[in-house]
């Protein structure tokens, strides 16, 4: 049984971070009979509903470790990606505090792209050709001399920006030029990743590890463009759907064993076993080849609202497990889930994702919340003078279950139009993909009218 000093089965859990991640992860935990008091450090307005929120930077670690001592913390939920990759976990592991998430050396995964590629090319794991540069001048050269368009990658975190899909050989070298020489992502783009383009649907899947063992979540769908149909510039992610399509049962299992279940067995044997959340980013084509992208060391955002949205269990033991090191039972199978598709919207700030604006007020979450299944999950907001404001690029992540992904759509942009602010930013084409393959199959199964 999971216990803690505050009484059996009873934990005290601080959560770090303050995105709509975040916020679906309290939400999660709070409801969980385990636990006897959430917490958030940051959090925002409405982690702020549902946790005490402490004052401090995610990535402040110092502060971290005081905060989770000062107030007896028996879980620490670590959510972004920076405190991970600047060693929190390990100096909470120092501090005698559990923690969900990897290690500083197991966060490499996701800190660095060239590690990362080099890492899958070592373990067998399904990945794309490419090469490593550190000198911006060679990283031009092979990029004339193969001719096309390839991906540039910053080596380091970007917030999910540092990748640029070229479509010649002139935009690959303005990446290059923009990385390596402009340092538009400063110390991350000091180096570069340079890898072949694949074709087909992007997939991001999840498992929950202790180390040794997983257990494999959801897959779903993210969309990374600014805008409908897949155009404009990079963000963190507009919105999520899960399940999809492409992901078939057979697929599935592929996924486990030749990504997730050989990433676990590096790790473990490179010395870095991994605990936490462990995120594959696919692709996958149409002849069922996969590739990944990149691996990332937490929960996926947006991804999180959809998978927790159709999680039917209790997150908490395998938040616990994980951070123990025993998942235990847990791990003989995949999580339960719900039959019913989510479907989540980011409503961005006006300017996203260059230069957003803050400061607007916020309006029309009580109606937005009385849509059935609907939550609404705060990402950048703020309280100011008693007001709901604006207060980061993406300021909400509203999501919805339905008996399908049509009805989960129209439920969640049911309530994204029920929200007021200034200048804000969604797309209108979440799941739109999913949406497309349930109507074909629709009509495949419904026979001819008139038919007998």
């Amino acid at each position: 049984m999971t216990e803690g000093p505050h009484g059996p089965g009873k934990l005290r859990v601080l959560v770090v971070g303050g995105g709509a991640r975040e916020h679906a992860l309290v939400k999660a935990i709070a409801r969980s009979p385990l636990v006897s008091e959430t917490l958030a450090l940051p959090g925002n307005a409405g982690i702020a509903r549902e946790a005490r929120c402490l004052p401090g930077k995610a990535d402040d670690v110092p502060r971290v470790v005081e905060a989770a001592r000062a107030e007896r913390v028996d879980l620490v939920v670590v959510g972004p990606e920076a405190p991970l990759c600047v060693g929190l976990v390990d100096a909470l592991a120092e501090a005698g505090i559990r923690a969900f998430g990897p290690t500083r050396a197991a966060a490499e995964l996701e800190g660095s792209k060239a590690f990362s590629k080099q890492f899958m090319k070592r373990h067998g794991i399904p990945t794309s050709a490419f090469e490593v540069f550190d000198d911006a001048d060679a990283a031009e050269r092979f990029v004339r001399r193969e001719g096309r368009g390839l991906v540039v990658k910053a080596d380091g975190l970007a917030a999910g920006k540092g990748v640029v899909v070229a479509a010649d050989v002139d935009e690959a070298c303005a990446a290059i030029d923009e990385m390596m020489r402009k340092r538009a992502f400063g110390a991350a783009g000091a180096r570069v990743v340079i890898e072949e383009r694949v074709r087909g649907q992007e997939v991001s899947f999840h498992a929950i590890c202790d180390g040794r063992r997983f257990v494999p979540l959801a897959a779903a769908q993210d969309h990374k463009r600014i805008f409908d149909g897949d155009r404009g510039p990079n963000t963190g992610g507009m919105g999520a759907y899960s399940p999809p399509p492409i992901v078939t049962p057979e697929l599935h299992a592929r996924i486990v064993d030749e990504v997730i279940a050989r990433a676990v067995r590096g790790l473990a044997e490179d010395g870095r076993p991994f605990r936490g959340a462990l995120f594959a980013g696919l692709m996958i084509d149409e002849d069922g080849t996969l590739n990944v992208l990149e691996f990332n060391v937490r929960f996926g955002d947006p991804e999180t609202a959809v998978l927790l949205a159709r999680l039917d269990a209790d997150l908490v033991p395998y938040l616990d497990g994980a951070a123990r090191g025993d998942l235990g039972a847990l791990s003989d199978s995949a999580a339960p889930v719900v039959a019913d598709p989510a479907v989540a919207v980011v409503v961005a700030a006006a300017g996203y994702p260059a230069a957003p604006r803050t400061g607007d007020p916020i309006g029309g979450l009580e109606a937005a919340e009385r849509v059935e299944t609907v939550s609404v999950l705060h990402a950048g907001t703020a309280t100011r003078d008693g007001t709901l404001v604006s207060a980061g690029g993406r300021v909400l992540c509203v999501t919805a279950r339905g008996a399908d992904v049509d009805q989960a759509a129209e439920r969640a942009y049911r309530a994204v139009d029920a929200i007021e602010l200034a200048g804000g930013q969604h797309r209108r084409d979440i799941g739109a993909s999913a949406r497309r393959a349930a109507s074909a199959r629709r009509r495949r199964e419904s026979p001819p009218t008139g038919a007998k």
